[in-house]
């Protein structure tokens, strides 16, 4: 293992015990349910915009250390963020999980990047991803309302 996956491990692991963001849901106008079926790993999401901006976040769930670690680093680089940002920083998270490790995390996903190795390993995917598809689903219904 490399000096930076090592490094990398380290952070996913410290946001998985210390998460950011992790809070009541239910608490924003905005919420989502997202589960993984493959493992169990669940997340509800929730937020609150105003201007344009994610003027709070707070998520809960329980699953594996990627997906908690990923809500927790989500969280941290997101909240507030603008809409149309957040939905940027989605994409790119979502283009570099898809690349199986090949795609190079810009400096915008910040602590993100970590999930760079984590994109190898197909069952991992939909875990990291989990927090960021309900982000989506509620920036998207923050759109329609």
């Amino acid at each position: 293992m490399s000096g930076l996956e090592s490094m990398y491990q380290e952070l996913i692991l410290d946001h998985a015990k210390t998460p950011e963001g992790k809070g009541d849901p239910s608490n924003h106008p905005f919420t989502h349910h997202e589960l993984n079926p493959s493992c169990g790993d669940e997340i509800t999401l929730g937020i609150t915009v105003e201007d344009g901006r994610i003027s709070g976040l707070e998520w809960d769930g329980q699953g594996c250390s990627i997906s908690m670690s990923s809500a927790s680093i989500m969280s941290e680089l997101l909240s507030g963020a603008t809409r149309d940002e957040a939905l940027a920083r989605i994409d790119e998270f979502r283009e570099m999980m898809r690349s199986r490790g090949k795609v190079e995390p810009s400096e915008d996903l910040g602590d993100a990047a970590a999930f760079q190795n984590t994109a190898k390993y197909v069952m991992r995917v939909k875990c990291a991803m989990l927090a960021w598809v309900a982000l989506e689903a509620d920036l998207k219904a923050s759109l329609a309302a």
